[in-house]
């Protein structure tokens, strides 16, 4: 018998947005909430993704929650850049003390949202059979969490093991003594090489596209900074969502095009020494200006060179036809140094492309590979892939998946016109993957509780937003884009190139957290301009 539950609202999704969504509506205004998480625990994107390296490239003290005092002083972090352990440790820890799991349906994936405009509900139904109604829908399936495994030929008949990272299994994987393929060299496959390379006899990797990457230069947190972390919250906080990136450093007042060359070597020594992603704000127009932009690039060109020992490895590695930074720059621990291993080899699948996957291992135009192990590092369905994959129905039965066909419009990256009592957190059109993540998932999350208590307030039943007000942000963010160096790239992820047959669209907002921010208050305090109520 099919168990139909009335809710006030449905969140999809148990990660850092789901889980403080529920928190706002349950705890702060007393809705009736239930979040249905795919699953078995929480921790969405951290849930899943335990491939080996695994780790977080912002810095730990500004990848959590702000909102609680209490909580910001009562979880310490052990290392500047956490891995996926220690992340899924706080996640659950969250849950323990707000008391999350008992509104929280785990193993329960959506196979539907259809809204019911005569009853103005939205009823899901999930593949367990169950059907649940709600006023308000609010996905927080993630921007990364839709697994883009490339459509090879011949991967049905490969005799070995084959993963995903980003559904790696629970247990783990056995490396010893295989001989293993990675595909892939953008942030996932940066992480995951060294430590492959650590366990396996050989590991071949193929990559399409070379990539920047910078040294984390990952360290334990030492007392002192977790005591200057707690003590000055406030002030990180307020450094995070008043600048363009959510991170906790602001970028610095110059440009590279006024400072002398050896100034700027200096400065981007001093920035590769300190490691991590600062390295992107050592010149503000590293963004907009291809000039600017080749400093940067020259000088990461060069250091890839100096590290990789076999000429011909390094110039592969080094051939990056990109500015730095329009593609998401990586954070690393060895990984060119890897390369120096006599048990890492390396294909440019530009010279010489993949033409299938063989029962022994991977063909290109130039040999067979034999395999044990094929890893696919190979991203996401980014942005659009886990909504589009809920089946959701709006006004008059019309489909997402056809109303997107030629790519995502959304008002703000928070609402769908024809889609009423929806919201997406980091929908396409909002900062999202342009920024760390955490400060933009509250800030969108404390928007939506606002809106909704606005229309309970004033006993409102419906919010949507029309055409033209998606068509006007469209417009906007690709204002925000082309007065940057980002659509350059043309098999970015970010336009959605990595997936075949997808639409190319500069997806993400590129305006910055903080404008992104004062856009959404005034939107807010104009009445919700843009958005209709009934």
């Amino acid at each position: 018998m099919q168990n139909t539950n009335t809710l006030d609202a449905i969140v999809i999704g148990a990660g850092f947005a789901g889980m403080y969504q529920l928190i706002s509506l349950r705890d702060k205004l007393g809705l009736r909430t239930r979040v249905l998480e795919a699953g078995s625990g929480v921790g969405g994107t951290w849930y899943w993704n335990r491939y080996p390296g695994a780790r977080c490239d912002s810095e730990s003290h500004s990848y959590m929650y702000y909102f609680s005092k209490e909580l910001v002083q009562e979880w310490e972090w052990s290392e500047r850049y956490p891995q996926q352990p220690e992340i899924l440790r706080y996640l659950n820890h969250v849950a323990d003390k707000f008391d999350l799991r008992r509104d929280i349906s785990f193993d329960t994936r959506v196979n539907s949202a259809n809204f019911d405009e005569a009853n103005n509900q939205w009823v899901v139904q999930t593949e367990g059979g169950e059907t649940l109604r709600a006023q308000f829908l609010i996905t927080a399936v993630g921007c990364l969490s839709s697994a883009n495994v490339p459509n090879t030929p011949g991967l049905d008949r490969f005799a070995g093991q084959w993963f995903h990272t980003g559904a790696w299994p629970h247990e783990g994987v056995d490396f010893k003594g295989k001989h293993v393929g990675v595909i892939g060299t953008g942030s996932t496959g940066i992480q995951a090489i060294p430590m492959i390379a650590n366990e396996a006899d050989h590991v071949t990797v193929f990559q399409r596209t070379a990539n920047y990457s910078l040294p984390a230069n990952n360290a334990p947190l030492t007392e002192d900074f977790k005591q200057y972390a707690k003590a000055h919250a406030d002030e990180i906080y307020e450094i995070m969502t008043t600048n363009g990136n959510g991170h906790p450093f602001h970028i610095e007042k110059r440009k590279a095009v006024e400072t002398p060359a050896d100034e700027i070597e200096q400065i981007y020594e001093a920035a590769w020494q300190k490691g991590g992603l600062q390295f992107r704000a050592t010149f503000e127009d590293l963004l907009v200006s291809n000039d600017a932009n080749k400093t940067a690039a020259e000088f990461i060109q060069k250091k890839i060179r100096k590290l990789i020992k076999d000429p011909v490895k390094a110039e592969i590695l080094a051939d990056i036809d990109h500015p730095f930074a329009a593609k998401r720059p990586p954070i690393d621990s060895n990984y060119f140094d890897t390369f120096n291993r006599d048990n890492v080899s390396l294909v440019s699948l530009r010279d010489a492309p993949m033409q299938e996957i063989v029962p022994a291992g991977i063909k290109t135009t130039e040999k067979v590979y034999p395999l044990d192990i094929i890893v696919f590092a190979t991203g996401f369905d980014a942005m659009t892939g886990s909504l589009l994959k809920l089946n959701i129905e709006g006004l008059g039965g019309r489909k997402l998946k056809d109303d997107w066909h030629a790519g995502p419009r959304t008002y703000l990256g928070l609402q769908i016109s024809g889609y009423p009592n929806l919201f997406t957190i980091t929908g396409p059109g909002s900062p999202s993957v342009l920024c760390n993540l955490p400060p933009a998932i509250e800030q969108h999350v404390e928007w939506i509780t606002d809106c909704i208590e606005h229309m309970r307030a004033h006993q409102l039943q419906t919010v949507q937003t029309s055409d033209q007000a998606c068509d006007q942000w469209q417009q906007e963010v690709d204002r925000a884009a082309n007065a940057t160096l980002l659509p350059q790239v043309k098999h970015s992820w970010y336009l959605g190139a990595n997936v075949p047959g997808k639409p190319r669209v500069f997806m993400p907002y590129a305006g910055g957290l903080s404008h992104y921010r004062s856009i959404c208050n005034d939107v807010a305090a104009d009445g919700y301009r843009g958005m209709r109520f009934s």
